[in-house]
């Protein structure tokens, strides 16, 4: 096996392939990256059983052939090699990388271990990635972080028409985003439904987030299913979660809350700042008030901070909430608009935010429910007030 191939493109294809390895594994051949050349191309591929992604590059081929590297030690090797062609090679157990004067030789591991990933599942249709990689960005900050309950830590994929749905909860908070997307013919015959790990789907939305068209295709069956993700020469699959999320329609309706909106920036840069006299898990709590402000207080007995902003408030005199301030934040910058509309039932109970559309034409306009409906982030406000 030989092959020369540009630097730029050899890292940029071992860190794509380097997202599927594993943190720690009992199976040693799980850390390594597959490194198959073959007529005129490099095929990089990283896989966890959780996991599959698969990376070619073009390369000048010498002598076709396949080797599994260690895929930690590959990826600091590429991060240190000059600027320039690099030509790599197997000899005998070794696999050497050498560019412009620098030579590395690096052990390989036993090919006959390593478990055979799974092919991609046919697309089933494209969405923009740039949208795909802000959808899932805005979601996945609601997907739970406690391993010990992995459905809480997925986020939901739903297909229907036209329509893509992503949903991401932790039981204290229920982030939704819809978007659109190109069905092909053979997929439009039912809606798909999968739930896939929020952490591994954040990071493979943000490496396609550049290739122009994402196409998914989806595969049921034994094993969790997979879900395929195909953006520039990057496929990769991921294995489905048990499970389904509970529903949101009847949480996410809000009827007889008060509306009150304010600027997203400007109140997320006052919940920073009253947040640091604030005890671990102590609330921030905003007061809503008639007279077009809110005030925030964090803190208790003589550690306290508190900021008034402009704000409106309609459907009731005042409203007094509390927020756990990271879920707040978290809330708050998942949005991109200027202005932040929340719906409030008061404290104890749900508060629905959603951006306050900017033109009457962009989809989103109106009150209650229907209002942002392209995003909508629920958090359930703390019942002890400050």
């Amino acid at each position: 096996m030989e092959f020369r191939i540009d630097r730029t493109q050899f890292a940029d294809a071992v860190g794509r392939a380097a997202r599927a390895l594993p943190g720690r594994t009992p199976v040693p051949v799980l850390g390594g990256l597959l490194l198959e050349a073959d007529a005129g191309r490099l095929a990089v591929t990283g896989f966890d059983f959780e996991a599959a992604v698969r990376v070619e590059a073009d390369a000048e081929t010498a002598g076709p052939g396949r080797v599994l590297v260690p895929g930690r030690r590959l990826l600091d090797v590429c991060r240190v090699l000059p600027d320039g062609p690099v030509s790599c090679a197997l000899e005998a157990s070794r696999f050497t990388v050498e560019a412009d004067g620098t030579r590395f030789g690096l052990s390989t591991l036993p090919l006959a271990e390593y478990p055979s990933p799974p092919a991609p599942p046919a697309p089933y249709g494209t969405v923009d990635a740039a949208a795909f990689a802000t959808a899932v960005a805005q979601v996945a900050v609601a997907a739970g972080r406690d391993d010990t309950l992995p459905l809480l830590t997925g986020v939901q994929l739903s297909l229907d028409g036209g329509d893509m749905t992503l949903a991401a909860s932790d039981r204290y908070r229920y982030a939704v985003r819809r978007l659109e997307w190109k069905p092909e013919a053979f997929g439009a015959d039912g809606a798909v439904r999968a739930l896939l790990p929020a952490r591994r789907l954040l990071d493979l939305a943000r490496s396609l987030g550049r290739c122009g068209d994402v196409r998914i295709g989806w595969e049921p069956g034994g094993g969790g299913g997979l879900v395929g993700f195909e953006g520039g020469r990057t496929r990769t699959a991921l294995r489905l979660l048990d499970g389904r999320l509970p529903g949101y329609a009847s949480l996410f309706d809000m009827t007889g809350a008060a509306v009150a909106e304010v600027e997203r920036e400007g109140l997320a840069e006052a919940v920073r700042r009253v947040a640091v006299v604030a005890e671990a898990n102590s609330p921030v709590r905003l007061d809503f008030s008639g007279d077009g402000s809110v005030r925030l207080r964090a803190g208790f007995g003589d550690d306290v901070a508190a900021q008034r902003l402009p704000a409106t408030l309609s459907g009731a005199d005042e409203v007094p909430v509390a927020f756990n301030p990271a879920y707040l934040l978290d809330a708050l910058t998942s949005f991109e608009s200027p202005r932040i509309r929340l719906e409030l039932l008061g404290a104890g109970q749900r508060a629905l935010l959603h951006a306050v559309p900017d033109a009457p034409d962009d989809g989103e306009t109106g009150t209650g429910a229907g209002a942002g409906a392209h995003h909508r982030h629920l958090l359930m406000s703390v019942k002890e007030l400050l």
